[in-house]
């Protein structure tokens, strides 16, 4: 095989995401690559999270999140909630809304979309979260969504790798 396995797997294609976590009174906000709609009926999405992110407890508690589509011309944003920073400090950057569960809607969005937490499944070092889309908007019909692609080796997701496939 040619090339890491980083670059092999940098070609499957797959949004950027800003995700919105809250309970009670603390909200916050982190870049996200791996969602995916999982059904129709009724709608799914799915979001993969590593359990020990600072996030995590929030959504574990608040049993819902938000999905903030990034624009094309966005990588600002991206890079921004991709950093470490304690809940309610990375929200200060943009403007932000909140739906009527308190969960944070970015304005500047291309889209959004918010779930209530249906499920939880072990993945790995992730956990698969399934949620059920009970609303949604479409904020800038023209602009473009963002590929993981673009991102290039911004979250250091390449490190993560193996140098090789595991052939056990």
């Amino acid at each position: 095989m040619s090339g890491s396995i980083a670059a092999l797997f940098q070609r499957l294609t797959q949004g950027v995401y800003v995700v919105g976590v809250a309970h009670g009174e603390a909200r916050n906000a982190f870049t996200a690559a791996w969602v995916m709609q999982v059904s129709f009926d009724p709608l799914l999405l799915a979001l993969s999270i590593n359990p020990r992110h600072s996030s995590y407890g929030l959504l574990k508690e608040g049993r819902a999140f938000s999905i903030n589509v990034l624009k094309k011309s966005q990588l600002d944003l991206a890079g921004y909630y991709g950093q470490p920073a304690s809940a309610d400090k990375k929200l200060t950057l943009t403007e932000w809304t909140t739906d009527r569960i308190g969960l944070p809607l970015l304005r500047e969005a291309l889209a959004w979309f918010e779930c209530q937490v249906v499920g939880e499944h072990p993945a790995g070092d992730h956990l698969l979260v399934l949620g059920k889309v009970i609303n949604g908007k479409l904020l800038d019909s023209q602009a473009e969504p963002m590929s993981y692609r673009q991102t290039g080796a911004m979250d250091g997701a390449s490190a993560l790798f193996p140098d090789v496939f595991d052939d056990s």
